[in-house]
């Protein structure tokens, strides 16, 4: 979620109602390389398709291999399926639901804001709680979240969606471990405002976005699961109003897709920037989809896109 959209949520209230998303630049769909392997993984003609249209911010897609995503929307305050054809079946009502990731048994895991906790969706459509707490203390407002190799939940704790009026009671904002016997693990607290996360393809390098200083850190994962050596990956600099580093995707050969401003920025393994796809609104997330896993669906602002590439997905609880 961007820092802006924070301020949204002071605006909701004690019932959640809806409020409008604020007004985006208009901005066409275009592919800017920077590199010639940009085009290896984007075709140069490659056509972005509108899924579905109408939200009010959308968040946190996910794909279900029965043929549908499931995508958060924060300020209808609901998780909704999402077909292809662009029919629309609510899941749940949820204060201002946000990232969204399968756990290895196919539970739909939901970083929920407003509950300060991340949550499994159940498919009855109601929730149980997996984590609110570390060391006795309310989370803040858990933002993204994915499964690692390990077979453990990882999700980052930043304050931008911190519920207008409430206490922040960690001192800081974190990015944690959840394992499968309920303990949360803190694995760093260095960044500001901690995003969207990944694993790399051998697991052996952990990605995180930092929305207030604008740029995607990465650490070694040592033998005990402990981030070291963490440094700047990438920097994704912008104007104001403009988008940050936020949600975060890897395909099988490391290739980084990250939002921030304009679009989605391409980065290979090393930290180049490949280029950008260029959105015509302002996307918070991605995720792989369709069969063979190889067509990025996105959530930008109002809307639902995809668009096919020339790779596949890297994630974590599917078998490669």
């Amino acid at each position: 979620m961007k820092p802006w959209h924070s301020l949204l949520l002071a605006l909701i209230t004690v019932t959640f109602l809806p409020v409008l998303a604020p007004a985006q630049k208009t901005q066409s769909f275009r592919l800017e390389s920077l590199s010639p392997k940009f085009a290896e993984l984007i075709d140069a003609n490659a056509k972005l398709e509108t899924v579905a249209s109408g939200f009010g911010f959308t968040e946190g897609p996910m794909w279900d291999p029965a043929g549908f995503l499931y995508v958060s929307d924060e300020t209808i305050n609901k998780i909704f399926k999402v077909y292809p054809d662009g029919r629309k079946e609510e899941v749940i009502a949820l204060g201002d639901p946000d990232g969204n990731t399968f756990d290895q048994q196919h539970r739909l895991i939901d970083c929920a804001s407003v509950l300060r906790a991340i949550i499994e969706v159940t498919p009855d459509g109601k929730y149980k709680v997996l984590a609110d707490r570390f060391e006795g203390k309310r989370l803040n407002s858990p933002n993204d979240v994915i499964v690692g190799p390990d077979g453990a939940i990882y999700f980052t704790d930043p304050t931008l969606d911190l519920v207008a009026g409430e206490k922040q009671e960690i001192p800081f904002q974190g990015v944690y471990r959840l394992d499968a016997s309920g303990k949360v693990r803190l694995l760093t607290r260095e960044l500001g405002q901690p995003n969207g996360l990944a694993f790399s393809p051998d697991g052996k390098k952990f990605y995180v976005d930092d929305d207030e200083a604008r740029n995607i850190r990465v650490y070694d994962v040592a033998s005990d699961g402990a981030l070291i050596h963490g440094r700047v990956f990438g920097e994704e600099p912008g104007g104001k109003g403009d988008g940050v580093p936020d949600g975060i995707k890897v395909d099988k050969n490391g290739n980084l897709f990250v939002t921030g401003p304009k679009g989605i920025w391409v980065w290979d393994a090393n930290g180049n920037h490949l280029g950008t796809i260029v959105m015509p609104e302002q996307p918070a997330n991605l995720t792989w989809g369709d069969p063979q896993y190889d067509t990025l669906y996105i959530t930008a602002t109002t809307s639902v896109y995809r668009l096919r590439t020339k790779t596949r997905c890297f994630v974590p609880y599917l078998r490669h």
